[in-house]
């Protein structure tokens, strides 16, 4: 009996220890010692697997150096920051560092600042920087899981700065700037970019998508407006790292950094053949079609109407972000 008394006073003060911060409240992380926790790693370890309720970690202005791995088995977290430009997360990892346990160059899926495993994350007014010099690929975001929303966020690298890694999965970017020099949004997800402003820092490529040839809707650019630096003055819009890349400019400003060419076909015809770059509605210096790639498409009013967060985002579940 004294053991059995003993178990259940240790079940119980478990339970209470786990209520006391496994709840939907708010987990705050502040470098200054005033939340309960001083790095983003240690809010995310004390969240429990699988959770059915929204929960919030909130980041006190500053920066945090550390890689950040949300991990599958964690849903419905929101990552928000107090200050969009003073809530920063960096790190600094590039392609060819080499690896402490044998001579091989880093490479560059593991050159990631944040890397979402989990579904239904959000992150919202906060920066996620590499800030590797420009020796390689240096990926700031690498996402993996489904449902995924970025609101008034700054996404921050040189080349590859955000990696979208899985086929099918689903992502939102809304009111975010997005800078980088070469291919610096790529990968094989389905992404949403509204409102977004992407900066490019070097003569080269905005996107390089990896569409699969089945999944209908690859990058999608909706009311967003194409920067540079004023040095930049050849950047194309996207090239297709696999053959049925597919990425769509609608309603967009694009600045006189942009090619007449528009896009490039990464140095093989048969790309021509097969990638699915189109464009409608877009203003600026750049947007002028007279001399774009033949193998792209201007959409018609219809076609273009046609593409909506509804189409693009239904599979078997309804999720709107």
């Amino acid at each position: 009996m004294k053991k059995l008394y003993t178990l259940l006073v240790s079940l119980l003060v478990c339970a209470a220890a786990a209520a006391a911060t496994d709840t939907p409240d708010t987990l705050v992380v502040a470098r200054d010692g005033s939340g309960k926790f001083r790095t983003l790693w240690e809010a995310i370890e004390d969240c429990r697997a699988f959770m059915d309720y929204h929960k919030v970690i909130f980041v006190k202005r500053g920066t945090y150096k550390e890689k950040v791995i949300i991990p599958s088995w964690l849903t419905n977290i929101e990552i928000l920051g107090e200050d969009r430009d003073e809530t920063i997360i960096t790190y600094d990892d590039h392609a060819n560092i080499r690896l402490a346990d044998h001579d091989a160059p880093m490479g560059t899926f593991r050159t990631y600042t944040v890397k979402v495993e989990g579904s239904d994350i959000t992150f919202r007014n906060i920066t996620i920087e590499n800030n590797a010099a420009q020796k390689g690929q240096a990926v700031a975001l690498h996402t993996e899981g489904d449902r995924l929303k970025f609101v008034n966020c700054r996404i921050l690298g040189n080349q590859d700065t955000i990696y979208t890694g899985v086929a099918g999965t689903r992502l939102y970017f809304e009111d975010c700037y997005i800078d980088g020099t070469t291919d610096f949004i790529f990968g094989p997800s389905t992404a949403w970019f509204e409102r977004c402003t992407l900066h490019s820092k070097r003569d080269s490529y905005v996107t390089a998508a990896s569409t699969p040839k089945d999944v209908k809707y690859g990058y999608v650019f909706n009311h967003c407006r194409l920067t540079a630096d004023p040095s930049v003055k050849r950047v194309c819009l996207g090239r297709p790292w696999r053959p049925y890349a597919y990425t769509l400019f609608m309603n967009c400003e694009l600045g006189s950094h942009i090619v007449a060419k528009g896009w490039h076909n990464w140095g093989k015809a048969s790309n021509e053949q097969t990638a699915r770059y189109a464009e409608y509605n877009n203003t600026g210096a750049g947007a002028n079609t007279t001399e774009r790639a033949p193998w792209s498409r201007q959409l018609t009013k219809k076609e273009a109407a046609e593409v909506t967060l509804e189409a693009v985002f239904t599979r078997e579940d309804t999720w709107r972000p």
